[in-house]
């Protein structure tokens, strides 16, 4: 792709970019301009996000592990320290979770919320869920079943994952549609250029979350049941390990995150394997080949593309001092298509081995949810292929204008 066809302004000399993320020509397709940016200037000033932001591999594997940067600042300055006003009321519900989520705790706070939550999702327990998710799958590939085109999105990589984290946590199926409009609603927060409309309907989506799992809560504080949720009562009873209001913002965050990602991953995987013209079926006949084709689809086509930062402490990187309380931007994205990391990293290769991508992040806040996504995929995904061989695409891919997500909106395909 030529350089005047990247909407993005690089100036090398300065490290400095600007680039609307919002632009379709970037979040449609972001790997040509990563790309240019990390030829000229792997560390950059993002302009219009205001932060300095990494998009070599190396860089962004390292300073996710880097204990000098926290996804928290408040716990060490004061929002005068950091020049940040008050929070606007109506942000309260959306602020009043993000205060006790897992994905925005540091130490000590984050070590005993994580230590808690794994112990749900170690491996004996993801297995455990390896019938349902192939039950979920037949079940919406038999749904699609001779029509001539259908949205795979909608179908198949949408409902499964949705289906799968509900069950676990202990929530009804049935609620699986209000889910995805609540989370989609909290999730657009992360979006850049969020306006007053986006962040009331975030609060509101937030309110009515809370109050449902309160609900729940209280039904299996009466009627204990095997799932997660059950699992998480008996903790908060257990001394005060676990109050309530983590307990609630743990289930909503589980089961945002435990879909969100996934969905783009399978759509995203699944793109890429149509146009490339990949055999699927023979890719998978190996005895690793679930497992390869996975990994690749992850690196390939990440669903989340930047994970932020804070430093803790006055740190220089890369030649920047960077001040305590700046944030900084990690381009997951760019990362896993570093040619000095990943040979031939553009060409989607189902065989792909040492494949460390970090589309799931790194350090104490690696994605908690990976081994279930992946049994998902890894189970799913044959099942598609198997019974369409002859998957193909019927109408353009369409990509959601969520970066630093990166999904489909839509993928229309034949069977």
């Amino acid at each position: 792709m030529s350089v005047d066809l990247i909407p993005a302004l690089i100036d090398a000399r300065e490290r400095r970019v600007a680039l609307n993320p919002r632009d379709p020509a970037f979040y449609a397709d972001p790997y040509p301009t990563y790309a240019a940016i990390r030829r000229a200037a792997p560390m950059f000033f993002w302009e219009d996000y205001g932060f300095w932001c990494f998009a070599s591999y190396a860089d962004v594997s390292g300073l996710l592990r880097d204990r000098r940067f926290g996804r928290q600042i408040l716990h060490v300055m004061s929002r005068e320290e950091l020049g940040w006003p008050e929070p606007e009321e109506h942000l309260a519900p959306f602020l009043a979770l993000e205060k006790h989520s897992l994905l925005e705790l540091e130490p000590p706070e984050h070590t005993r919320l994580r230590a808690l939550v794994n112990r749900a999702f170690v491996s004996r327990n993801i297995e455990r869920l390896r019938p349902r998710i192939a039950a979920l799958a037949r079940e919406y590939i038999d749904r699609v079943r001779g029509e001539d085109a259908f949205d795979l999105i909608e179908r198949f990589a949408t409902p499964i994952p949705v289906g799968v984290i509900a069950e676990f946590l202990g929530a009804p199926l049935d609620m699986a549609g209000q889910f995805l409009a609540w989370s989609h609603r909290m999730v657009a927060m992360y979006q850049f250029g969020v306006t007053r409309e986006v962040e009331e309907r975030a609060a509101a989506a937030s309110r009515e979350f809370d109050a449902y799992l309160r609900t729940l809560v209280a039904a299996r504080r009466k009627a204990p049941r095997e799932d997660l949720i059950s699992q998480l009562v008996a903790l908060e009873a257990e001394g005060g390990r676990l109050s309530e209001d983590e307990l609630v913002t743990t289930a909503i965050l589980l089961l945002n995150a435990g879909h969100e990602a996934t969905v783009h991953a399978i759509g995203n995987g699944v793109r890429a394997v149509l146009e490339h013209g990949l055999d699927a079926k023979a890719a998978l006949e190996p005895e690793d080949g679930a497992e390869l084709l996975t990994e690749e689809m992850l690196r390939f086509d990440s669903p989340l593309h930047m994970f932020t930062r804070y430093a803790l402490e006055p740190v220089t990187v890369g030649g920047v001092a960077l001040k305590r309380g700046e944030k900084i931007g990690l381009l997951l994205g760019a990362a896993n298509r570093d040619p000095a990391r990943f040979e031939n990293p553009d060409a989607f290769d189902a065989r792909r081995v040492n494949n460390a991508h970090v589309a799931f992040g790194a350090g104490i806040h690696f994605c908690v949810g990976a081994p279930l996504a992946r049994l998902e995929m890894q189970v799913a995904l044959p099942m598609l292929f198997d019974a369409f061989p002859s998957l193909s695409l019927a109408a353009p891919p369409k990509v959601r204008d969520v970066y630093h997500f990166h999904g489909l909106e839509a993928l229309h395909v034949a069977p």
